[in-house]
């Protein structure tokens, strides 16, 4: 199979027309398992269709003109595509984004040039720091501005009802079953639901929804219940956006966070295929509609964006585990609360003749504030970033000799510790001290507790 072409004038030219790949190594019961990957679009998501169609249409319109500003409410991902296609148009991009986006989105937005504001992701609609709702101000309040809206912006659904759909239905040969869908804004579930429900009347659409999301309970209920939380990115709504037409939904599927988390993870150590958050509780919902079925169907899901977007969250060890996410034994006792376990190789340490500057080094790469001191694996000290300030500051002159001044030099060496069998009461004192507690098992480190370990520890326990 050939995939060469011509050289294209435009990255804007790749968008669309992605590749689908069919899921052989899960357990599909009698069906087969078809993945579209959006993340193939140069934004690295399918939010790239619907960014060039929005700023497209609002161009035609005249509400988008030469020098204006692009405002948006966004979890990141359409943020990227309007981006991409605004900002070599000359447009201003503005985008506001929930504060529980991942850290990749938000450098990637700023390094395309786009002016983020970060704001509230725990409060709701009719809440001054709503997203969408600053957004919506933002732009009433910025001269030449358009506030996209994606929420209920015809061009979105439209995007996928003429590509997208039409893309799948040629890919799959005319035969598709069900197509296993999210809604963040509806674009996706509107667009193609209106495309298949022309072409093809079998075809079903499920929806895929986190937990604690609206969504699925209304359409299994009827009723609106009240949002949860959830940490899957992009998908799952505490409203129904404009959007969102839920009476093109046959089947809904609830997926908690730890499913999606694991069958990301999953999709890329069997397939091969590294995604982001949302297309696991894509790939979950698509899992379980396809064991139930009684007779052989064709299923079609999406990698709605890339997964190189949530390094530092879905495919980092620590932070599942800080989330509770993660399939790590739990002991009951404080060893529970140790975020980088020195049993499991978590630890970031230093030893005694590492120089400070190493010990900065190793705090800013693996974010934390305090290192244990090793020796032959044994613990010898504790150093803060306290101590490394205190033996540096001074003149100008002969800084760098003091950051190459040796760990022993500035560690704590009088140590309080505490065996993993203590209760949470253990910690107070410790903490009062402005300590970190450092855990035993008899004679073996175990890792440390700080403060953030334990409120953590309090926000997960039910």
């Amino acid at each position: 199979m050939r995939r060469l072409n011509p050289p294209f004038r435009s990255v804007l030219d790749l968008i669309g027309e992605t590749p689908v790949v069919e899921l052989t190594r899960f357990d599909t019961g009698l069906c087969r398992l078809f993945i579209k990957l959006e993340s193939q679009n140069p934004g690295g998501s399918i939010k790239d269709r619907i960014a060039l169609s929005m700023i497209a249409a609002a161009e035609r319109e005249g509400k988008l003109k030469r020098g204006g500003t692009i405002v948006e409410a966004t979890a990141g991902n359409t943020g990227l595509g309007l981006a991409q296609v605004g900002i070599p148009k000359g447009y201003r991009i503005i985008l506001v984004v929930p504060d529980k986006m991942s850290r990749e989105k938000i450098q990637h937005l700023r390094a395309l040039g786009a002016e983020v504001r970060l704001t509230r992701s725990d409060v709701g609609k009719g809440h001054a720091e709503y997203y969408q709702d600053m957004a919506e101000k933002i732009a009433a309040e910025t001269p030449g501005s358009f506030y996209v809206n994606q929420f209920a912006n015809p061009a979105n659904p439209e995007a996928h009802e003429k590509t997208t759909g039409p893309e799948i239905w040629e890919q799959l040969d005319g035969d598709v079953d069900a197509v296993v869908v999210g809604v963040g804004s509806g674009g996706t579930l509107t667009g193609l639901g209106r495309y298949f429900a022309k072409v093809s009347p079998k075809t079903e659409m499920v929806l895929a929804d986190p937990l604690g999301s609206v969504l699925a309970p209304l359409v299994k209920t009827g009723k609106m219940e009240e949002a949860g939380s959830w940490t899957v990115e992009g998908i799952g709504e505490d409203f129904v956006p404009p959007n969102c037409d839920l009476s093109l939904v046959r089947r809904a599927y609830t997926v908690n966070d730890k499913a999606s988390m694991l069958a990301v993870r999953d999709l890329l150590a069997k397939e091969g295929i590294l995604a982001g958050s949302s297309s696991g509780t894509l790939l979950s919902a698509a899992l379980r509609y396809c064991r139930e079925q009684k007779t052989p169907k064709r299923v079609v899901t999406f990698v709605c964006d890339s997964g190189n977007k949530y390094l530092s969250k879905v495919f980092d060890d620590f932070w599942l585990a800080e989330q509770g996410l993660d399939e790590r034994e739990h002991h009951g006792d404080l060893s529970d609360l140790v975020a980088r376990s020195h049993r499991e190789g978590g630890t970031v340490f230093v030893g005694p003749g590492d120089s400070l500057l190493t010990a900065y080094g190793r705090m800013r790469r693996g974010d934390v504030s305090q290192l244990p001191v090793l020796e032959d694996g044994k613990l010898v000290g504790i150093v803060d970033e306290s101590d490394i300030l205190a033996v540096v500051e001074g003149p100008y002159d002969s800084r760098w000799n003091r950051f190459n001044a040796p760990v022993s030099t500035a560690m704590a060496k009088d140590l309080h510790t505490l065996q993993a069998n203590q209760t949470l009461d253990a910690l107070l004192p410790i903490f009062d001290r402005n300590e970190v507690a450092i855990i035993f098992d008899g004679e073996e480190f175990v890792g440390l507790i700080t403060r953030v370990d334990l409120i953590n520890h309090l926000r997960r326990t039910k």
